[in-house]
């Protein structure tokens, strides 16, 4: 599996594969260098070289679009969808950590843009019908009107920042209150009660193999 990568260049992955599914080729290394701010071609091209030298580009330096990214599926119709082995840290500078795989969704399928699986370990989550190996598809809080909007269904599974990662929770609503239940099992938060919660994300689906075939593992990015 290749290296992870920084955030910048993650972001600069990311708009190269953008920009190749619209227009069928590649920004040259001015336009990556004026999306990002960066003045200097050099320092462009020292990103793209980290990229190829860590597995997730083909250069070709005698051609000024010289570019080739590796494991990426770019159907327009389609987008790669981030799995991460557990919840993800809510930190966006540590996005990449934990990823373990790649998959390619139809857009109309994937939902907002961002949006990742977590990959579920053992019967943690066990009280809500959710087993080991299934797959929830999160909406990033980022794509959510405000954290309200995302705890006001009942029953909505959602992701919530504590002070080393995250955790699942599901929403309840009793006489006029909000009540956060522990997915993994605990005291409940009752959101009335003046607790500051940052919620990273909400679960949108949840896919789910019955032949037990083990999770597929790839070397593409999101």
């Amino acid at each position: 599996m290749p290296a992870v990568l920084n955030d910048l260049e993650q972001r600069i992955l990311d708009y190269m594969v953008r920009y190749l599914r619209t227009r069928t080729y590649q920004p040259s290394i001015r336009e990556i260098g004026e999306e990002f701010g960066i003045k200097s071609t050099k320092t462009v091209s020292e990103h793209l070289k980290a990229l190829a030298r860590k597995g997730y580009l083909e250069r070709d330096p005698s051609r000024s679009r010289g570019v080739r990214i590796l494991g990426v599926d770019l159907n327009p119709d389609t987008v790669s969808v981030p799995c991460y082995a557990g919840l993800p840290h809510p930190d966006a500078r540590r996005r990449t950590d934990g990823i373990e795989t790649t998959f390619s969704l139809d857009r109309r399928i994937a939902g907002a843009r961002g949006c990742f699986f977590v990959r579920t370990r053992g019967d943690e989550f066990a009280a809500l019908g959710i087993g080991s190996g299934d797959l929830l598809l999160v909406e990033p809080a980022d794509a959510l009107p405000d954290s309200d909007e995302a705890l006001r269904a009942d029953g909505a599974l959602v992701m919530v920042a504590n002070g080393s990662g995250a955790e699942l929770y599901r929403c309840s609503h009793a006489a006029g209150e909000t009540i956060l239940i522990p997915a993994g099992g605990g005291e409940p938060i009752r959101v009335e009660d003046g607790v500051r919660l940052r919620v990273t994300g909400r679960v949108v689906a949840i896919h789910r193999r019955l032949d037990g075939a083990p999770l597929p593992r790839s070397a593409t990015t999101h």
